[in-house]
């Protein structure tokens, strides 16, 4: 049984439903020069998220909203109380959003906000208080001013992240009323996987790897401590502020029973715990400083950064989780697999969606119960969902019964987390309504239960539709659970 108190509800991010990008004095973001790019081999699912100087400055002078698909959204900036209207129909208990940085402070560096920013703001919080709805709020998910990016070498400077505690403080201020949970860094180990969209590196400025690893480290280390410092910040301006990490559940498997390949999983399983260890335990786990030795890098750090990030863990851990991956000290030649923006060996015991995403709702439970035996704190599943395409009907309805199943295994595999005594705050489906995708820019790729009506050429009426979930999902949150088990 699921908790009388569970959380479902949904999750978006500013930058992918938000769109109006230049409207109301917001400046331009890393997610407002994001090319769409629909062909992607699995093997090079890094390019999905490559941005280079030439890029920015082709951006910079353009005013595309088709080549650059998060500048349009889902025009959730103008629609936001219709859809916000559609998830209190759906039963939403909570409602996982983010603030973009740049609609409150353009350029990042400003030292007053933009007024126009936070109202608009505001009122999305007043709108989910009348609607019953509980915020959660993520500060950074892959919004970070593009200004900070060109001038500032991202998060490898620390005036960034004294830049952000501004920012965040600002939000505190203005919204600890209608805001208790606050999520401070969207899957803040991406940073290894996408260095620009999460931390503002642009690769080509580093002459090698040993130097641009050393830029991914120091920038990690100033999202810890600034984690670590607005943590503080929103208990001194809400007592009872609960401030979660969140980080991307990136389960690995030995691909076979060969004790090289248990060994292998064990260390990419080690590494991915790396970012919620800092948070949680508030130190750096030893294997983390020999890891960097070996790299050949090393955190620069002043004298109070590991006490300030010691006195100030988080409240619980949040995660997003999509799939597993294999791991192979024989996976040169074999097939592979991808997901999240992560790369491994295939499984031939799953099946994987259009994208190749493999679809595992066992993992489920297992990162549910490895996360808690680890960390004895709340969890929170604030991403999980299937991406799909989606068709219309000759009735007009969108019969998404693969998202239905897809969505009900999970939860049966959560619940059985549950049931052997894993503490689960609560759920968010990803993409609760139809969204642009964080890798590729498409709107072809659709998760949600809710259908706008956009393609990926940028045409289309935005128009909301419900789809087949859209009635399933409500009616799983109003039993709680429960009509889940009835045939």
């Amino acid at each position: 049984m699921f908790p009388k108190n569970f959380l479902w509800g949904g999750a978006i991010a500013a930058n992918q439903c938000e769109g109006a990008y230049n409207e109301d004095g917001k400046g331009l973001s890393v997610a407002d020069v994001a090319r769409y790019r629909s062909q992607i081999e699995v093997s090079d699912y890094k390019k999905q998220w490559e941005i280079s100087k030439a890029d920015i400055e082709t951006a910079k002078l353009s005013q595309d909203v088709l080549q650059y698909p998060k500048r349009h959204g889902i025009d959730f900036y103008h629609r936001y109380a219709g859809d916000i209207e559609l998830f209190q129909e759906m039963g939403f208990k909570t409602l996982r959003l983010s603030i973009a940085w740049t609609r409150l402070f353009p350029k990042g560096d400003e030292t007053k906000p933009n007024e126009k920013g936070i109202a608009y703001y505001l009122e999305i919080f007043r709108k989910l208080k009348a609607c019953g709805i509980e915020p959660v709020v993520t500060l950074s998910h892959y919004e970070m001013p593009l200004a900070l990016v060109e001038n500032n070498e991202g998060w490898v400077s620390r005036k960034t992240m004294e830049c952000f505690e501004r920012f965040a403080r600002t939000c505190f201020q203005h919204y600890h009323t209608y805001v208790k949970y606050w999520l401070i860094f969207n899957e803040i180990d991406s940073i290894i996987r996408h260095p620009f969209t999460t931390a503002g590196i642009i690769e080509e400025n580093y002459p090698d790897k040993r130097a641009l690893n050393q830029a991914l480290i120091q920038a990690l280390h100033h999202q810890f401590l600034a984690s670590a410092i607005v943590t503080g910040a929103a208990k001194e301006i809400r007592a009872d502020s609960q401030i979660g990490c969140m980080l991307t559940r990136t389960l690995i498997y030995p691909h076979t029973c060969n004790p090289a390949d248990i060994a292998l999983a064990q260390v990419l399983n080690r590494l991915n715990y790396l970012f919620g260890d800092v948070q949680v335990f508030g130190e750096y786990p030893e294997f983390a400083f020999r890891f960097m030795k070996k790299q050949g890098v090393e955190v620069v750090m002043e004298a109070e950064d590991l006490t300030v990030i010691k006195n100030n863990p988080v409240d619980f851990v949040s995660f997003s989780y999509y799939m597993s991956l294999n791991a192979s000290v024989e996976a040169k030649g074999m097939e592979l697999a991808s997901g999240n923006l992560a790369v491994g060996v295939k499984n031939p015991y799953l099946v994987a969606n259009e994208w190749g995403w493999q679809i595992d709702p066992v993992g489920l439970r297992v990162a549910c119960i490895d996360l808690y035996d680890r960390y004895r704190k709340p969890l929170f599943i604030v991403e999980n969902g299937m991406g799909a395409i989606d068709e219309i009907g000759e009735n007009g309805m969108i019969e998404d019964d693969y998202r239905i199943e897809y969505f009900k295994q999970h939860f049966l595999e959560m619940e059985k987390a549950i049931a052997s005594g894993v503490e689960i705050m609560g759920y968010m489906a990803w993409g609760c309504i139809d969204l642009v995708s964080a890798s590729t820019s498409q709107m072809s790729k659709r998760y949600g239960m809710i259908y706008v009506d956009v393609q990926d050429d940028g045409s289309g009426t935005y128009e909301r539709r419900k789809k087949k979930s859209f009635d399933w999902y409500r009616e799983v949150i109003a039993s709680n659970g429960q009509s889940l088990h009835q045939l």
